[in-house]
This record gives C-alpha cells, structure tokens and sequence, in this order.
C-alpha cells in the first residue's frame, strides 16, 4: 500500500475538528468556569428567545433529546430557568430564564465571544470568514 493512500489519523477530518474542538473547549472552561458550553448554548438561547419548550431548544441549540435534557435539569437545579407544562398541551415542557439566568447570561455573554475570537485568534479575518463559511456548507 502506498503511503499516501494509508489512513493516517492526523489528517482525518473527524480527528482535526475534535482537536479544534477540544482547543475551544479549554478556552471556553477559562474564561466561563461556571457552565458547560452546552449549559451557555441553552441559557443564551433562552433569554434570546424569552420561552422556549424544551424540544424547540434542543432543536435551536443542535443538541438531542437526551442532551438538552440533562442540561435543563442542570440549569433548574441552579435556578437559572425555570419550567412548567404548557396550558394547552400539559405534555409540553416550557421554559424560560429566571432573573439569576437572565444575570449570569449577561456576566458571561462577552466572555462567550471572546472564546469565539480566542479561538480563531490564529487565523486572519479573512481565514476567520472562510473557515466559518466553510464549516457552514458542511452542517
């Protein structure tokens, strides 16, 4: 087998994007060491939106069943939204940020874009575009 066609891990697609990821992910933890980014997803979303039930966060927020789940519960163990049954649909779970959530979205909000820009601090603005533009055609 020649060279150039084995699998080599370091030049897979999956491998690079979990390692930028990852690089993310770090830079997330030190500048918003009080949530996950999953956890920041959800909440911003939130007090974008005002209410939300949970499967239409979930759905927003790209995040599965089971995923968004476990984050609501998070954030309403923590008081930062709050949820009740919707009146015409009692199966429907609606949520919406508390004034706590409202707050801490607001301490960390310029924290999260700059995560955003540490994050693509290695590339120049325009790679900065491209990469996104990019990134985009492929979800």
């Amino acid at each position: 087998m020649d060279k150039n066609d084995a699998y080599i891990l370091e030049r897979q697609v999956g491998f690079v994007m979990r390692r930028a990821v990852q690089r993310h992910i770090a830079i997330f933890s030190a500048l918003i060491p009080e949530m996950t980014p999953t956890q920041f997803a959800a909440l911003a979303k939130l007090c974008e939106l005002g209410q939300a039930s949970q499967n239409e966060l979930g759905r927003l927020t790209s995040m599965d069943v089971a995923t968004i789940k476990g984050v609501v519960d998070r954030l309403r163990a923590r008081e930062l939204i709050t949820s009740a049954p919707l009146e015409s649909d009692k199966r429907r779970l609606m949520l919406a940020p508390t004034r706590k959530g409202r707050a801490m979205y607001r301490k960390y909000a310029a924290q999260a874009a700059e995560v955003s820009r540490q994050t693509l601090a290695p590339l120049d603005e325009g790679e900065q575009r491209q990469l996104m533009q990019l990134l985009e055609r492929i979800i």
